[in-house]
């Protein structure tokens, strides 16, 4: 391909908007696996373990860090010092990173930061390799042998998915977290999730919240966030919405409510949402991708739960992806395929959606999109 070839792909890829730059990226893809031979095809699937093995040594030496605090590229023996590793290693290391793209050879036993290792020198790029890596990774590694064995049936037991048997447990994977010898995991999960979406990309921006609860009484509670893990969600709505009167209410296992965010106005409550909800007639329950870990059966009996505390004025916010019928996007793909195997659970379409909300006696008002190209959405559900 031609400089000025790439150059036009440059020039659109600047004016695409976020779902044509991703459509952008997968068409590209597509043309250059449409160029491979055999033995490339399998090399590239065969060895994609290979990938996030390395960068985690990578993360383990600091090195795309080095690269990045360099501004310039260095060479293996300073990487090599800063690091306390053999440089021979490291060059190796650096040689395979910089094969599958994530940092630049720029000479002999040099090397430089791109666009790929700013992100894996960033927090979020860590948080997010490392709980793939150390988390999701393992059921993944052990899916064949599971549907074989259940006679390839769509998982829908959460305690009986491959997680369990990855990890040689018989706990549901939130209560695998809570154990000390699994804190790093649980660490990595957190800070993921609290990094991998960008504020602006929330709910809040399209959902009309003042006009919902305008004149809601100031003892009552306003918004409670099931589920809601260390409290980012609730801090973006007092943030958005200071003045608003009545409760602001996160609920969380204790292992997740003892880590929580000391927002000033939100109440910490450790509660069990498989239990009755304590917080009755509230005007938003909110949950954010946490029916997306549960399989069908356990969905409907929340959303029931959450039913029976709800009052005529309620309103059950459900933030989750809702997959379209056609073309989904690899990311999206493999989160469905992570949930298969770490809770028997899916992502799911909005007819699916609307299967689940009505079989629990409620109605899906309305549907408000945020992320377009990432699929994520709101839905109104009321009695």
């Amino acid at each position: 391909m031609t400089d000025s070839a790439f150059e036009q792909i440059r020039a659109v890829a600047a004016t695409a908007d976020e779902s044509e730059r991703r459509a952008l990226v997968a068409s590209l893809r597509n043309l250059a696996s449409s160029f491979e031979d055999a033995g490339e095809i399998t090399h590239r699937i065969g060895c994609a373990a290979l990938e996030t093995a390395a960068v985690e040594i990578g993360f383990d030496l600091g090195l795309f860090k080095h690269l990045v605090e360099a501004g310039s590229p260095i060479n293996v023996s300073d990487a090599a010092s800063k690091s306390r590793a053999d440089p021979a290693l490291v060059l190796r290391i650096f040689r395979y990173l910089a094969a599958i793209g994530t940092v630049s050879e720029t000479g002999p036993g040099q090397f430089a930061a791109n666009n790929v290792t700013n992100t894996l020198a960033s927090d979020m790029g860590v948080a997010a390799v490392r709980h793939y890596f150390y988390t999701a990774t393992p059921p993944y590694t052990i899916l064949p042998a599971f549907l074989k064995k259940t006679g390839y049936k769509n998982p829908s037991d959460d305690l009986h998915s491959p997680f369990q048997d990855a990890f040689h447990t018989s706990l549901h994977p939130y209560a695998w977290f809570a154990d000390p010898a699994n804190a790093k995991n649980l660490t990595y999960f957190n800070d993921f999730m609290a990094l991998r979406r960008e504020p602006d990309l929330s709910w809040l921006s399209v959902y009309p919240v003042e006009d919902m609860s305008a004149n809601w009484p100031a003892d009552q509670a306003i918004y409670v966030n099931i589920g809601g893990s260390i409290g980012h969600q609730c801090a973006q709505f007092k943030a958005a919405f200071p003045t608003l009167p009545g409760r602001v209410i996160l609920q969380d296992l204790p292992h997740s409510i003892a880590h929580a965010l000391p927002t000033p106005g939100v109440e910490n409550m450790a509660h069990n949402f498989w239990d009755p909800q304590p917080i009755r007639h509230a005007k938003f329950y909110y949950m954010r991708a946490v029916c997306h870990n549960h399989p069908d059966h356990k969905v409907l009996d929340l959303l029931k739960i959450t039913k029976e505390a709800m009052s005529p004025e309620s309103i059950l916010l459900l933030d989750e992806m809702i997959l379209p019928e056609t073309g989904v996007h690899a990311e999206s793909a493999v989160l469905d395929m992570t949930m298969m195997t770490a809770f028997a659970s899916a992502e799911r379409t909005e007819a699916q959606w609307r299967v689940l909300v009505e079989g629990a006696g409620l109605r899906l008002v309305k549907t408000y999109v945020y992320n377009k190209a990432g699929y994520e959405s709101v839905m109104d559900v009321r009695l």
